[in-house]
C-alpha cells in the first residue's frame, strides 16, 4: 500500500512541475537563451518537485524483499 502511495505522490509531483517548466518555456520568447532559462528553471523550487517526483516513481518501482514462491 505505501508503494503505491509513493508512487500516486511521485505522479503528482512530476506532473506539476512538468507544468511549470512548460509555462516557463515562453521565457524563450522573451529573449532568455536556453542557458539562462536552464539556469532559472534549476533556481526554482516548484520545478525542482519534478526531480522529487522522479525519486519516489522510482523508489516505488524497487523490488522489494523476495518472500515465498514466485510462479
Amino acid at each position: 500500500m505505501f508503494r503505491i502511495f509513493l508512487f500516486l505522490l511521485g505522479i503528482l509531483f512530476l506532473s506539476i512541475g512538468l507544468s511549470f517548466i512548460i509555462i516557463y518555456l515562453n521565457l524563450l520568447n522573451m529573449g532568455y537563451s536556453i542557458l539562462d532559462y536552464v539556469n532559472f528553471i534549476i533556481r526554482r523550487c516548484e520545478c525542482l518537485i519534478t526531480l522529487l517526483g522522479i525519486i519516489f516513481i522510482i523508489l516505488s518501482m524497487r523490488k522489494g524483499k523476495k518472500n515465498g514462491i514466485h510462479l
